[in-house]
């Protein structure tokens, strides 16, 4: 029980983070719409990169964080946005959260 009111606490804590990081970055939110759209399945960085029509560095900034434009604390990997579903020793996959799929959700009904 403990557990469940500690993740319950973190969700309300990572949401309005979450909904402000999308809105301060066009990319990242780009980003979770494409998965969103391509949900259950996972896409890797150079399609996600295609597809956002942006290149692979701003797709990885934005999923994993980089310097000082893309902070680790908004990244889409941190705010539980997106997570890592497989990796191989020379691809990763990303997909959509069910967290990242209801900040969408909440986005799009504003």
């Amino acid at each position: 029980m403990h557990n469940d009111s500690y993740l319950e606490n973190s969700v309300n804590v990572k949401r309005p983070l979450a909904i402000r990081a999308l809105r301060r970055s066009s990319v990242r939110k780009k980003i979770a719409e494409y998965l969103f759209e391509i949900s259950p399945s996972c896409s890797y960085t150079s399609e996600i990169a295609f597809n956002v029509k942006t290149t692979p560095t701003n797709v990885l900034g934005a999923i994993r964080g980089m310097g000082s434009r893309y902070r680790v604390e908004e990244s889409l990997l941190n705010l539980n946005i997106v997570e890592l579903k497989d990796e191989s020793e020379r691809i990763k996959l990303y997909g959509l959260t069910s967290f990242g799929k209801e900040i969408l959700e909440s986005l799009n009904n504003r």
